[in-house]
């Protein structure tokens, strides 16, 4: 950065300088924005199950903003906030032996259960993002009764309507997380 009497301009040096501070500055609040804590945990238990790790980025995000000690007013718990119910039977199913639930607060345990429930629901639902996120937020029986409903399905397989506002949200907001994830995932990945 010199003049053209070949002198260091001062001003263009500063404005670099100022420049690289600003984008130093945008980072930071992106990874604030846009965590990616326990990367390792999450490509683990997403390509055991064969998830989106973006995908399970974007349900921390929207469940417990990657808090591991969350908890729910609902009773939820840790980074994926499963509830005690759903724990208990999914620890059991993957085979988690001597389970007892405060071990939903260790990010291993939670994203290994949180990582299967999702792909059990992605079966149950023949890969439906829509009814899977739908199930993990409201409830397989809720999801169910919506099936059921003509106002909410048509064909008692997919819905059309979703009629609690919560759930609605939430799906926008995975959905949202997911695709900035995919970003910072290929980016974290290139690493």
């Amino acid at each position: 950065m010199f003049g053209l009497n070949g002198k260091k301009n001062g001003s263009a040096v500063f404005r670099t300088f100022a420049a690289c501070l600003a984008l130093v500055a945008c980072f930071l609040a992106f990874r604030r924005m846009y965590p990616l804590e326990h990367a390792a945990l999450i490509e683990k238990y997403s390509k055991e199950y064969s998830i989106s790790p973006a995908f399970v980025c974007a349900v921390i995000k929207a469940e417990s903003g990657f808090r591991k000690n969350a908890s729910s007013h609902k009773g939820a718990g840790g980074l994926m906030q499963i509830t005690e119910p759903t724990a208990v039977w999914l620890a059991d199913k993957i085979g988690i032996d001597g389970f007892e639930y405060e071990m939903i607060y260790d990010p291993e345990t939670n994203i290994n259960i949180g990582c299967y429930y999702i792909r059990l629901l992605f079966d149950k639902y023949h890969g439906d993002e829509s009814l899977t996120l739908a199930a993990y937020n409201a409830g397989e029986g809720t999801v169910a009764r919506w099936l059921s409903d003509p106002r909410y399905s048509a064909d008692g397989e997919t819905l059309y309507a979703v009629p609690f506002k919560e759930t609605r949200n939430y799906l926008r907001r995975v959905r949202f997380n997911a695709k900035i994830y995919r970003v910072v995932w290929k980016i974290y990945s290139g690493l």
